[in-house]
């Protein structure tokens, strides 16, 4: 489980392109993700045009890296046929996770953009994709090549760990 800890949140690629295997890996580890009653919401924009991907990227103003990564991965939710509808949030958010450690077994650099809940950001996205109504656009995934070596941050903190009870 070294990619855990190796996981970093990379913003900026060396231009090389993502091979189509490494993007069916990445599209593998994410749809192996958990999901309640094993509804699997998610639905999947892969973006390679450079032009759609400078449009992704002003969506948010937090989503600028997107628009100079060779890969962006629009992680989506269905809004039908779902039988735990108010956990297809949580549901995208594991499979993005496990996209993400993908990415760092396959040696590349991704950051997770959020889209979701933003209903303007969304709607942003669902215009650049094409979207169907009910097909809500929950994030972006900006991946790569890192263009530097990535340094992970160590999250754990002691203090936020309880034993038995509070």
């Amino acid at each position: 489980m070294n990619s855990i800890f190796a996981r970093a949140s990379v913003r900026s690629f060396d231009g090389r392109k993502v091979e189509s295997e490494k993007v069916e890996l990445l599209l593998k580890a994410a749809m192996a993700a958990p999901s309640a009653c094993n509804q699997q919401p998610w639905e999947f924009v892969v973006v390679t045009d450079p032009d759609v991907l400078k449009e992704l990227s002003g969506c948010s103003p937090y989503a600028g890296c997107i628009g100079r990564a060779p890969l962006g991965i629009v992680v989506c939710m269905r809004t039908e046929g779902l039988r735990a509808p108010d956990y297809a949030q949580i549901d995208a958010s594991a499979a993005t996770e496990n996209l993400l450690l993908e990415a760092v077994e396959l040696g590349l650099g991704a950051v997770w953009l959020g889209i979701a809940p933003g209903l303007e950001r969304m709607e942003a996205v669902r215009r650049v994709i094409g979207a169907p109504e009910t097909v809500q656009p929950f994030g972006l995934v900006a991946c790569g090549c890192p263009d530097k070596p990535v340094s992970p941050a160590n999250r754990y903190d002691p203090a936020r760990v309880h034993y038995e009870k509070w």
